[in-house]
């Protein structure tokens, strides 16, 4: 295996556009959207490689393990995004879906100088949440190179731990320790190494299908309703009051009520039922 920063990284290769400074901003807005029409054509060629992790996760979720998503910087900060979000979509306890980030928390506000170069923080920070053989640790890396993941997954491996990884650079170190690799190769970056721009949405597609993938598969979703979703708003009161409305042809009134009596649209079905 290649030394970490030795590879020739796609995700570093210079823009094919040149002079950005001399572009209007509809060029540069224009230009830009052209690049990110790519990402999910891109995305499309390696479902073959998410079909497995997401088979594999699900299999372990249902016997008690998590799902835990490692990465730095802007990586970081999606899986972390991604894991926040299924408790109140999904209604899920929130250790089923766990994000890290190199630097701690107060890294996703803001840059922690050097904290991606650790080998050994993402195993002590798995250790404190007493990651075990159950569970499956997912490593998010645009450039695959990324010590705090590539080590994460090594030690991860090392213990017996299924690990997958998110990456944007063929043949990148991080493979070697990833047993469901994917790779999304987006090309380079509109902004030479700006990895939050195609890298960063392709990984956000990707951990999109996962997690969601994983919940239908969880059995958090029930037709193609949110039916478990977390009434913490307005919004989601009235979303859930017109689903029961539709689904058992009440008033909006009558709905409403029984929402909020059960606290969930799963639940309100579910009595409903019994009564009949």
């Amino acid at each position: 295996m290649q030394k970490l920063g030795e590879m020739d990284k796609i995700t570093e290769q210079a823009s094919k556009y040149r002079h950005l400074e001399e572009m209007s901003a509809e060029e540069i807005l224009l230009n830009i959207n052209r690049e990110d029409k790519t990402v999910a054509f891109a995305v499309e060629k390696a479902i073959p490689k998410i079909t497995p992790l997401v088979k594999s996760i699900i299999s372990r979720m249902k016997e008690g393990g998590r799902l835990f998503y490692i990465g730095a910087g802007t990586s970081g900060r999606l899986g972390i995004l991604d894991a926040s979000e299924c408790p109140p979509t999904f209604g899920v306890p929130d250790d089923w879906v766990i994000g890290l980030i190199a630097g701690g928390d107060s890294a996703i506000r803001k840059a922690v100088e050097f904290a991606e170069d650790s080998h050994i923080q993402a195993w002590e920070d798995l250790q404190r949440h007493y990651i075990n053989d159950q569970d499956v640790v997912v490593g998010i890396a645009a450039s695959g190179t990324t010590p705090y993941v590539v080590h994460g997954l090594k030690t991860c491996q090392e213990n017996g731990i299924l690990t997958g990884c998110i990456t944007c650079n063929p043949g990148a170190p991080v493979i070697q320790y990833a047993d469901y690799p994917i790779e999304v190769i987006v090309g380079p970056e509109f902004v030479t190494g700006s990895t939050r721009m195609k890298a960063g949405t392709a990984q956000k597609l990707v951990l999109n299908m996962i997690s969601t993938s994983v919940m239908i598969g969880m059995g958090r979703v029930l037709d193609n309703k949110m039916v478990d979703m977390q009434l913490s708003n307005k919004k989601l009161v009235d979303r859930g009051t017109k689903m029961l409305k539709h689904a058992l042809k009440l008033s909006y009134e009558e709905a409403k009520e029984l929402l909020l009596q059960h606290g969930s649209v799963r639940k309100a079905l579910d009595s409903y039922k019994e009564v009949e």
